[in-house]
């Protein structure tokens, strides 16, 4: 998971900057898109209800980013840091997600 896939030199500004591409960056790069995205669907939620809202997608999308950025500072990179700095979001969006569906099966049972 740590063998390069792409390897690419970029000059900018005079400098030599090295890319390399590695399984354990795609998950963390999916990791971070998928979290950053949930703003994305927040905000269209939002203006879809004129009101500010939380989808469901909004916590799995919570849950994902953080997972994945979890796992690739835990086993592609030993980082302390993003470990540390995703254990938190991704027990907060669990938990999260976890209150929303129970919530909307009790509002399913109630409307029956």
């Amino acid at each position: 998971m740590n063998d390069p896939l792409i390897t690419h030199t970029f000059h900018i500004f005079g400098k030599e900057i090295l890319f390399v591409l590695t399984a354990w960056k795609l998950i963390g790069y999916a990791g971070m898109f998928m979290f950053t995205g949930r703003w994305f669907v927040q905000m269209w939620a939002s203006a879809r209800s004129k009101r500010p809202t939380l989808p469901t997608l909004f916590w799995i999308m919570s849950m994902t980013g953080s997972l994945c950025m979890l796992a690739y500072f835990t086993l592609g990179k030993m980082d302390s840091v993003g470990i540390l700095s995703n254990l938190f979001p991704s027990v907060v969006a669990s938990y999260n997600l976890f209150l929303d569906i129970r919530n909307r099966a009790g509002r399913k049972s109630i409307t029956k």
